[in-house]
């Protein structure tokens, strides 16, 4: 059985909450079984021009995907449209500080490792290698410092949020764009009831 139909029987079974005895659920297999660790998380302040968000703290998860998985862009990309966080794209991240007004952003590193930098300018940096997955809330700003040759990111979003990329201060119809944006109630790496879901509508 191909990968591709493997992951599609299996999405099949999980629909009807079987399993093959003996056998993992493909989702489960490039499963770290220590990434069921809670989130590192960040809250940032506005900082010069870029607006970040101090409501909604960052989240950083380790070792999401285990460091031997056999596809972990594919791997991502499932487990992302199984948690209702569409993927959108497979990149590195821009070299240039940026944020988003018009959407939330998970990125799951799925290849190599990267410095980069949260909160805009003399921001925080942060150390990613791949298996993590960082979640963005509206208006973070964020760049890649550094990166090894072989650095690949998945990048998704909630629902119908259409992303933009800003490069100065946001006008107040973008600021109250990004108090407002609403959010899945669903985690990006664990699903409903994952730690985004409390952290964030408690924030």
């Amino acid at each position: 059985m191909t990968s591709l139909s493997r992951r599609r029987f299996n999405r099949m079974l999980a629909s009807l909450g079987l399993a093959i005895p003996g056998q993992a659920l493909f989702a489960a297999t490039a499963t770290n079984p220590a990434s069921s660790a809670p989130p590192e998380t960040l809250l940032l302040s506005r900082n010069d021009w870029v607006p970040n968000n101090d409501h909604l703290p960052v989240l950083v998860y380790r070792g999401v995907l285990a460091a031997n998985g056999g596809n972990p862009a594919a791997d991502f990309e499932e487990r992302f449209e199984r948690t209702g966080w569409p993927p959108r794209w497979r990149a590195s991240i821009y070299s240039f500080h940026h944020y988003h007004s018009s959407a939330h952003e998970v990125l799951g590193i799925a290849s190599g490792s990267a410095q980069l930098m949260l909160g805009g300018p003399e921001g925080h940096t942060v150390q990613v290698s791949a298996g993590d997955v960082v979640v963005l809330p509206a208006g973070t700003g964020h760049r890649e410092l550094s990166s090894t040759d072989d650095f690949l990111v998945v990048g998704a979003y909630p629902p119908d949020q259409r992303v933009d990329n800003c490069r100065s201060a946001p006008s107040p119809a973008a600021l109250q764009s990004i108090r407002q944006l609403p959010f899945p109630d669903s985690d990006p790496v664990a699903g409903r009831n994952g730690p985004l879901t409390h952290l964030w509508q408690s924030a």
